[in-house]
């Protein structure tokens, strides 16, 4: 399922010119969230809750190079902060990279280590609903004045930088560059005690990889955006593993043996501890030439137990430090329980180098506080509707498994969109045996695959009998409604899910359905 929670947080950003004429909505009347995401903020700004003077520098930053664009260099966002007066050296970071669960695990880290008393900086993407909620002081999205002077206060920055780019034949600061050096300079006039920021793309030239971090953490690595980051997991991983950093700590989920070797490499040549979710506390990791005890690698943790629970899951986890028995986490599935316990091992190694377990009680709330918003999240009644940001096979497979745990069925509909960068026919042989209609959509936005053409994917998986085509968003939407009130099983719901642009529109299209009753 995703969030992030199995799924890439980068998918949803589209390259807006002349941003200022954009209305941010669909022919449909659908609003467009036009940032990036797998998993939002700890909570979500209020629907209609940004003033003119945010949508004014969202306009500014939309203008640039979108995200979809990196630029392999760290020197543009380095040069920017370097005139800045380098905030991002003013605190202490946790950075967090990967395939799949990136926000998840963030927004755990965030909330765990400001129930530990930390003023705490949190930056995640894409966003849901505002811009802002990629910013977060403190468990809420950054304050609407203070982004907007923040943003004032770096722009002759920025506009410096672009001019001494220029010089060089080099293209201006991209959106995620600029975003970049606003949230670091946000954190530092804050300021936070910590910050916890979310890797936009890859790792090693990633603009975020400009910070020295304490803790680098690593979801599930797989194949996703491999026209940028490589065709193999093993590419993709040497990329991702270059945001560790000298004599740090680092902390990995399970991983595909490829993935895991290139995580080790890493952390030997950089003196680092590394610590991997399924070895167990006391015992040494084996490094990639089979040697055990490797001075660099100490014991890794590991989910004990996980029972479903009202409103989430009762889960038990054995850290690097010190078992925790019974945490309420409210999110579902799974991945979301070992998400939890790659939060608690990053936790442990940045507030006592994984050797001092954590206090329970304190621990307990911070996990009870955990928020992801849009992953297998219910948003509407009779019938159930349900969102769920997955857009890769490996989402759409953590999905598969979590869904019939957390929300029971007979009888679901999908309501499935997906850009077209993506493995479309992976990402339906996922969900064919969950879902019992699939009613073919398309996200908003110029990156998303054709719904016919999807739609031809999905026939030749699962036979036409099973698939509805409807282009509109809304129209699809309502066609899924129709179809589970008129199925024989009492307890069928609807399923949003292939897009992370897709969910936070019906997001906002159910929001405004509400309004209007």
């Amino acid at each position: 399922m995703s969030d992030d929670d199995q799924y890439d947080d980068h998918e949803a950003n589209e390259e807006f010119v002349g941003h200022d004429e954009f209305d941010g909505r669909d022919e449909d009347g659908i609003r467009i969230p036009v940032g990036p995401a797998g998993d939002g903020p700890a909570d979500a700004v209020p629907y209609g809750g940004d003033d003119d003077e945010v949508r004014r520098v969202e306009a500014a930053l939309y203008a640039r190079i979108g995200e979809q664009a990196p630029e392999r260099r760290l020197t543009a966002t380095r040069r920017a902060v370097e005139l800045l007066g380098d905030p991002h050296l003013a605190y202490p970071v946790i950075h967090v990279t990967g395939t799949n669960g990136k926000t998840s695990t963030s927004r755990t880290i965030e909330s765990i280590v400001r129930a530990h008393g930390l003023r705490t900086g949190l930056m995640t993407s894409p966003h849901l609903v505002s811009i802002r909620e990629r910013i977060v002081i403190d468990g809420q999205p950054i304050a609407a004045d203070r982004f907007t002077s923040n943003w004032d206060d770096i722009a002759p920055v920025l506009e410096i930088t672009d001019r001494e780019l220029a010089d060089k034949g080099e293209l201006p600061l991209t959106f995620f560059e600029a975003l970049t050096v606003l949230a670091l300079a946000c954190f530092a006039e804050a300021p936070v005690d910590v910050a916890v920021i979310e890797v936009g793309m890859g790792g090693e030239w990633d603009s975020t990889n400009v910070v020295q971090s304490q803790v680098s953490v690593f979801t599930p690595i797989a194949i996703d955006h491999a026209k940028q980051l490589g065709a193999t997991v093993a590419e993709i991983a040497r990329t991702k593993s270059g945001i560790v950093k000298p004599s740090s700590a680092v902390v990995s989920s399970r991983q595909v043996p490829e993935a895991l070797a290139e995580l080790e490499r890493a952390a030997e040549l950089t003196e680092s501890t590394l610590a991997v979710e399924g070895t167990g506390p006391f015992e040494p990791v084996t490094d990639r030439r089979g040697a055990a005890g490797s001075p660099s690698l100490q014991g890794g943790f590991s989910v004990v137990d996980v029972t479903p629970a009202v409103g989430g899951q009762l889960i038990t986890v054995q850290g690097i430090a010190g078992r925790y028995d019974d945490l309420f986490l409210p999110l579902f599935g799974r991945h979301q329980a070992e998400n939890a316990a790659v939060a608690i091992a990053a936790v442990e190694s940045f507030l006592g180098r994984g050797a001092q377990a954590l206090d329970e009680d304190v621990l307990s709330e911070g996990i009870a506080g955990t928020t992801s918003p849009g992953r297998l999240q219910p948003i509407a009644t009779d019938p159930t509707v349900v969102v769920d940001a997955a857009h890769n096979p490996h989402g759409a497979k953590a999905l598969a498994e979590a869904l019939p745990v957390a929300f029971p069925s007979e009888h679901v509909v999908g309501v499935v969109g997906i850009l077209g960068d993506k493995d479309a026919r992976g990402f339906v042989r996922a969900l064919k045996d969950t879902v019992a209609t699939f009613v073919v959509t398309q996200p908003p936005g110029e990156r998303a695959l054709d719904a016919d053409a999807f739609a031809k994917v999905v026939v030749d998986e699962i036979g036409a009998d099973r698939v509805v085509v409807e282009p509109s968003l809304a129209s699809a939407l309502q066609q899924a409604r129709d179809l589970a009130d008129e199925a024989d099983a009492e307890d069928a719901l609807v399923l949003v899910a292939g897009s992370i642009v897709m969910v936070g529109a019906v997001m906002d299209l159910v929001h405004r359905e509400g309004e209007t009753k």
